[in-house]
């Protein structure tokens, strides 16, 4: 493959660069301290569509609360989704969940060492199994993601998709550390060549890359949108109320929220927050009363709501309110 030509001479400088970049500059993260496969697969998970810094504190709690993947496997799933909450894309907790009891269940607890059998479990994807694999098993397999699609189309100065990046990947790794390797591709993609204004001063690789800076654009990023959502928080007697999203919403089913304000007159709020989600932008609307009328909810005791499956706006509303 050309692309390969082109790095091909220079993927051995390449490695050792990185490498001994990344021995130097690794930022300190939980999920590093060793190679044990369940909090591996917790942080990959977790850190799906999320930022690191949002991941690190909900990491180490959930830890707590299922320090094995036997402790995960016999909870309820309530427990995982409170857990859960404040991360977001709950279907990853559910799909967590569900893995668990595979690996409990099917594997005696063990979880499988290669990148094709890791695939076999609910959640896990070509990305995630890779990860896995080559880092708490020592497998000789690259991952790609946002960071190292990024890193590769800069190292070789154009677009790359599909197979073609995956294999650019696998030309590259580091069959000697290639749980090193990759997390290094990763940790270069999320510090230094970033998506905008990338610190290519501060690059151990720089001389080997193409680019040297961004590649110009071919798509023009897609607007935010504005929206406003009204919420009732009802409270009586240290409880608050609460509705239950049903089981076979789309989105966040079976979650508990602050029920929906359907007056959108009346009296002023007792306060607004913003909250964002993908490319809408809401500005949230709150008023302490009571119930709205044939709403079906239930009164939850406020001591009671750090193991309840709250979405994240309720528990972002419920913290502003400091009743959290």
């Amino acid at each position: 493959m050309q692309v390969h030509s082109e790095i091909g001479q220079q993927r051995g400088k390449f490695r050792r660069q990185l490498l001994a970049w990344y021995d130097l500059h690794r930022r300190d993260l939980p999920w590093r301290v060793n190679r044990d496969p369940y909090r591996v697969w917790l942080s990959e998970i977790m850190l799906q569509q999320t930022r690191v810094a949002a991941v690190i504190a909900h990491y180490h709690e959930f830890l707590l609360r299922f320090p094995t993947v036997e402790k995960l496997a016999a909870a309820r799933e309530a427990s995982v989704l409170a857990a859960w909450s404040g991360l977001g894309y709950y279907r990853r907790a559910r799909m967590l969940h569900a893995a668990a009891k595979v690996i409990v269940r099917q594997h005696g607890g063990t979880f499988p060492t290669t990148a094709e059998g890791l695939l076999a479990l609910p959640g896990v994807g070509r990305y995630t199994a890779a990860a896995i694999g080559s880092i708490a098993f020592g497998e000789p397999v690259a991952v790609v993601d946002g960071n190292v699609e990024r890193v590769l189309q800069r190292l070789v100065g154009k677009r790359l998709a599909g197979e073609e990046l995956w294999e650019t990947a696998n030309h590259l790794l580091d069959a000697k550390r290639p749980g090193d390797f990759n997390q290094a591709m990763m940790e270069l993609g999320a510090v230094v060549c970033t998506p905008r204004a990338p610190a290519c001063l501060t690059c151990p690789v720089l001389e080997l890359c193409a680019t040297r800076g961004e590649l110009a654009a071919t798509a023009k990023v897609e607007p935010q949108k504005k929206r406003e959502i009204q919420y009732s928080m009802p409270c009586r007697n240290n409880e608050i109320f609460l509705v239950q999203r049903s089981r076979d919403a789309s989105v966040m089913a079976s979650m508990w929220e602050l029920p929906e304000r359907a007056d959108r007159n009346g009296s002023s709020p007792s306060f607004t927050l913003r909250h964002s989600i993908t490319v809408t932008n809401y500005t949230v609307r709150v008023w302490r009363e009571s119930p709205p009328e044939a709403v079906d909810g239930k009164w939850i005791p406020v001591n009671r709501l750090g193991r309840v499956a709250l979405t994240g706006l309720a528990r972002k509303i419920l913290r502003k309110a400091a009743i959290l």
